[in-house]
Order: structure tokens, then C-alpha cells, then sequence
């Protein structure tokens, strides 16, 4: 018998796929892209910091891309066949568990992995400009692959658990973000109210950003085992998912019935997300007043909550560190930097929700009765909006205020009248595209959600879409894009 045969299958498959060659040669375009623009925004700026700037986000990107491909490409590959009931197929053969996943992983990554090959050899061009080491390029390059593998590692193991698309997607990106964020900031408490260095360091060293940023020259060359250790405590976590994914897959594609515990849990969780019989009354009283559509796709009444729930933990975030380094915290680089995150976090969110009920609507097949009752298609469309308008008016509106104060205090840290102006413009077209995009993204999103051969992958072809235009850079595209960094 073939050793791996799915991968063997899979991979012929995709050979004769033509997005397998657009992949790498899409990925590679739109990196030349974003460096150029760099570019010429700093080119007035000495060569070896424009490369210094260029390297250090061109690896970024790559990282940031890297850590959210699992939620995109593996995050649903078993589930979607539990689903559909063809994952028990798969078993009655003898076909063995790392078999299936191996196979899936290779199936759904193989593009990531070459969008990812094409990526590498362009963190290569600042080398040329100086300021750059070989050994900064050979670093990121590992950090890069490794955050990639995490992540689809994590993806599969999540899938292999999971049965709905949305909680393995939304569990996935969760995981991602524990290992990567919540993490090294658990290690900044301990190490803040504990005074204890080695614990701080113990919750950094799951980080791909922890290990980004140990790959500069300056920290790795003060303590070079913190870098490798990063990367291999890394890599063995994908290998633990992995090898869970590979043990599951075989016990959890059979429909078992929830016990008691689980009932319970989930009738709390109905009652506490759509309210008791008397609140869903006037709840839906109230919606379909409105528009039919407008109460089908705006049922769950705390969905509004979770944004404002993060919006405050981000705000609760930033105010530890102003208590933390005082003064030092005020600086137009932080500005800059946490209007980039509001303005990531909303885009993308937007992105997830904007084709959502459409798209599942679709698949089950009701989309098909949706559209045999007298509601027309504007009228789906509106309630669709107003939905979206109900969730993410109010932490835009939020948002765009936040970003006025941080105009108005960035412009206070600049000398020069010319770059208060220059900054005032920079902040007003940072704003101006927020709304742009997120108009777009509302659009996008539902002709995705109508035309995506896989819904679930409808929310990341309307991101591709929406903001391959850099809006999401132009904000920081300036000479301040150091500070950023």
C-alpha cells in the first residue's frame, strides 16, 4: 500500500489545478506591491532605514498571513465532511487516522504553503538596499514557515474535534490568538506583579510574535537560546495538534447524543444569547416591523455586545500599559499602531458577519425559500444592512472618535507645522477609508456569499477582494512607518 495515499491523490489533484500556480504568483505580486509602496513613501529616507522599514513589514505580513491561514484553509476541512457524512466513509477503508489528516492537510494547505514559498525569497530584496543581515533573513524565513504550521496544525486539530464551521473557524482563530497574543501578555502581568522573569518567559516562548521579534539581530544576539527555543517549542506544539488531529479523526466522526450536562449548557446558552420566550416576543415584534430579513439575520441580541466586549478588553489593554510606562506610552508610533488594530479587528470582523446568514442560508438550502416568499431581493439586502448596521455602527462610530483623539494628540508630538499637516491628512485618509471599506466590505461580502463554491471561505475572498487595495496601509504608509514597526 502507498505510504500517505490521500496525499498522493491530493496532490496530484492540485498539480492540475490552475489557482495552484496563480497562488504563488498572486502572493509574490501583491508583497512586490505593498514594498513599493513603502517605498516611495520613504524615499527620501536613508537606504538602510528604508530597508530596515521594508524588511520589518514585508516579515510581518508574512507572519500575520501565516498565523491566520488555518482558520481559512484547515479550520473546516473534517468537520465540512462530518457534515456531510463522508469522514465515516473514509474509515471503513484502511485508511488510518494520520492518513485522513495528512491527506486534508495537504489538500487544503498546499496553497497557503505556496503562497508562503513565493513570499520568502521577496523578504530577500532589503538585503540588497543594506541594513539587513543574512542571518535576519534566514531567521524570519523559519519564523515565517513555523507560524504557518502552527497554524494549519491547529486548524485540523480543531476541525477533527468540531462539527460547525463557525465554531471551528471561531475556535481556531481563538487558539491562534491565545498562543500569539494572550499569552506573552499573561507573561507581561506575571512578570509586571510577580517580578518573575523565567515565568515571563515560559508564556513568550509559544509566540510566533515573540520569536518575530527575537530574530532581529540586536535581541537575538543578547539571548540567541530564546529565539530557538521559541521556535521549537512552536514547532513541537504543531506536532502535539497534529498528532491529536491524527487520534481524534477515527473517534469523532460518528453523531453521538448530547448528554444531560450538555443540554443544559446548551439551553443556557440559547436563553442567555436570544433571551426567554416573553424577550424574544418583543424582540422579534420589533425586528419584523422592520423587515423579515432584518429579525432572520439579527436573532442572536448579543452579537453587538462581543464587539463592544472586545473593543473593552483592547481599551482595557492600553490602559494598563499607559499605567505601566507612563509617559513613554504616549508616542505617535502607539497611535499609529492602535488605529491600525481597531481598523484590522472592525474590517475583518465586518468581513465575517457581511455575507453570513446569506451564505449559510445558501448551503442549507434556504435561501431557495427565502426567495419563494413574497420578500423581494432589495428587501433581503436591506434587512441584511440594517443587521450589519444593528452590530457594527456603534463601535465604528466608537472607533472613528478614538482615531480623532489620537489625530489630535499625534499632532501635538509633531514640530513642524508641514508635518501636522502631512499627519492630518495621513489620519483623515486613514478614517475615510475605514468607512470605504467597510461599505465594500458589506457588498463584496454578499456577492461572495452568493457565488463562493465553499461558503465558509466566502469571508477571506471578500478580505482578498476588498483590501488587496492597501487600504489597510495606506494609513501608514508614510514616514511615520517606522514607528509603526
Amino acid at each position: 500500500m502507498t505510504f500517505l495515499p490521500i496525499v498522493t491523490r491530493e496532490l496530484r489533484v492540485a498539480s492540475r489545478r490552475r489557482a495552484t500556480y496563480w497562488v504563488r504568483s498572486g502572493s509574490a505580486l501583491a508583497l512586490i506591491i505593498l514594498g513599493v509602496w513603502f517605498f516611495l513613501m520613504m524615499r527620501s529616507a536613508p537606504p538602510h532605514e528604508v530597508a530596515l522599514v521594508l524588511f520589518r513589514i514585508l516579515a510581518g505580513a508574512s507572519v500575520l498571513y501565516c498565523l491566520l491561514s488555518g482558520v481559512r484553509a484547515t479550520a473546516d476541512c473534517l468537520s465540512e465532511e462530518k457534515r456531510e457524512g463522508t469522514l465515516g466513509l473514509l474509515f471503513l477503508t484502511d485508511l488510518k487516522g494520520y492518513d485522513v489528516v495528512f491527506g486534508k492537510l495537504a489538500a487544503t494547505s498546499l496553497n497557503a504553503f505556496y503562497g508562503v514559498l513565493a513570499v520568502v525569497p521577496m523578504l530577500a530584496v532589503p538585503l540588497l538596499m543594506g541594513g539587513i543581515t543574512l542571518g535576519e533573513f534566514g531567521r524570519m524565513a523559519i519564523v515565517t514557515i513555523n507560524a504557518l504550521f502552527l497554524s494549519l496544525s491547529i486548524g485540523i486539530c480543531v476541525s477533527a474535534f468540531s462539527r460547525s464551521a463557525r465554531i471551528a473557524s471561531g475556535t481556531t482563530f481563538f487558539l491562534v490568538f491565545l498562543f500569539s497574543a494572550l499569552l506573552p501578555a499573561a507573561g507581561a502581568l506575571a512578570g509586571f506583579f510577580v517580578k518573575a522573569h523565567s515565568l515571563q518567559f515560559l508564556f513568550l516562548l509559544p509566540s510566533a510574535g515573540f520569536s518575530f521579534y527575537m530574530g532581529f539581530d540586536a535581541p537575538f544576539k543578547a539571548v540567541p537560546r530564546l529565539f530557538w527555543g521559541s521556535c521549537c517549542v512552536i514547532h513541537a506544539l504543531a506536532w502535539i495538534f497534529l498528532g491529536l488531529a491524527a487520534f481524534i479523526a477515527p473517534r469523532s466522526w460518528q453523531d453521538k447524543p448530547a448528554g444531560i450536562r450538555g443540554l443544559r449548557w446548551r439551553e443556557r446558552w440559547k436563553l442567555w444569547s436570544y433571551g426567554n420566550s416573553a424577550e424574544r416576543f418583543a424582540f422579534r415584534t420589533r425586528l419584523l416591523d422592520t423587515s423579515a430579513f432584518y429579525w432572520l439575520a439579527a436573532r442572536a441580541r448579543l452579537k453587538p455586545a462581543q464587539v463592544w466586549a472586545v473593543l473593552g478588553l483592547l481599551a482595557c489593554a492600553w490602559m494598563w500599559g499607559l499605567l505601566k510606562f507612563h509617559r513613554d506610552w504616549l508616542n505617535v508610533g502607539l497611535y499609529f499602531t492602535t488605529a491600525f488594530i481597531l481598523n484590522v479587528l472592525l474590517k475583518g470582523w465586518v468581513a465575517a458577519e457581511a455575507g453570513r446568514q446569506l451564505a449559510e442560508d445558501r448551503k442549507r438550502g434556504a435561501l431557495e425559500l427565502l426567495l419563494s416568499t413574497p420578500l423581494s431581493v432589495r428587501e433581503i439586502l436591506r434587512g441584511q444592512r440594517l443587521a450589519l448596521q444593528r452590530q457594527f455602527l456603534g463601535p465604528l462610530l466608537t472607533v472613528l472618535l478614538i482615531e480623532v483623539v489620537l489625530m489630535l494628540a499625534s499632532s501635538k508630538e509633531t514640530a513642524t507645522q508641514d508635518e501636522i499637516g502631512f499627519m492630518m491628512k495621513t489620519w483623515a485618509a486613514g478614517m475615510l477609508m475605514l468607512v470605504a471599506d467597510v461599505i465594500a466590505l458589506y457588498w463584496v461580502g454578499v456577492w461572495q456569499a452568493m457565488i463562493a463554491k465553499n461558503p465558509n471561505r466566502a469571508p477571506s475572498a471578500t478580505v482578498a477582494r476588498v483590501l488587496s487595495n492597501l487600504s489597510a496601509a495606506a494609513m501608514y504608509s508614510s514616514r511615520y512607518s517606522a514607528f509603526v514597526v
